[in-house]
């Protein structure tokens, strides 16, 4: 680490950019299994967002791979490195006025606790999306579990590496017992509850 560096302050505060947006900005950190339904509920709610006029953007943890993370395995330090820069990369987005909805497995809880951490309370909002082990791989829509249960790929959250259920998230969004719009609904319902949006 360098230590040949300064912190330069921003010309403009997070409030200023708050205040242009007219909303609070914060992280809606979607949790859950493979094939829970963490993207599309994520993208959902910001196709929600936007028709309300909040300014906000998804971080996918397949897309993210693609290209930040691409250097990334996933051992179980890789992992925690992904969500370290997930994490470090929605609180520029808080600081930036807007909403940033991140959808990763984020298996374990120390490291979603660390990126709760990283910005101010009230702006990290967990949404566990929760989806039993059995239907996620009944869905299996990119073919991952099958391959899993063939050993091809070793440490599936689920199958060979664990899945740490949050504690106490703010939010449960059941996918095996509701629909899409009605997940949409919950989360948009608890933003409106708490004058967030």
């Amino acid at each position: 680490m360098s230590t040949n560096i300064t912190w330069h302050e921003s010309s403009l505060t997070k409030q200023a950019r708050r205040n242009l947006n007219q909303h609070q900005s914060f992280i809606l950190w979607f949790t859950g299994l493979s094939g829970s339904g963490k993207s599309t509920v994520a993208n959902a709610v910001a196709s929600r967002l936007y028709e309300l006029k909040v300014r906000n953007y998804v971080l996918d943890g397949d897309n993210v791979r693609h290209g930040l993370n691409r250097d990334l395995g996933f051992s179980d330090d890789d992992r925690k490195e992904n969500i370290r820069r997930i994490g470090e990369v929605s609180k520029l987005f808080v600081d930036s006025g807007q909403v940033v909805l991140t959808a990763f497995i984020s298996p374990f809880q120390e490291d979603r606790q660390l990126v709760r951490d990283l910005v101010e309370e009230e702006e990290f909002i967990e949404v566990f999306v929760k989806c039993p082990l059995e239907e996620c791989e009944n869905r299996d829509p990119k073919g991952l579990y099958q391959k899993a249960r063939q050993g091809v790929i070793p440490e599936f959250t689920g199958i060979s590496s664990p899945y740490e259920e949050p504690s106490t998230p703010e939010l449960t969004v059941e996918t095996n017992k509701y629909s899409v719009e009605e997940c949409v609904e919950q989360v948009i319902d608890y933003l409106s509850a708490r004058d967030l949006i």
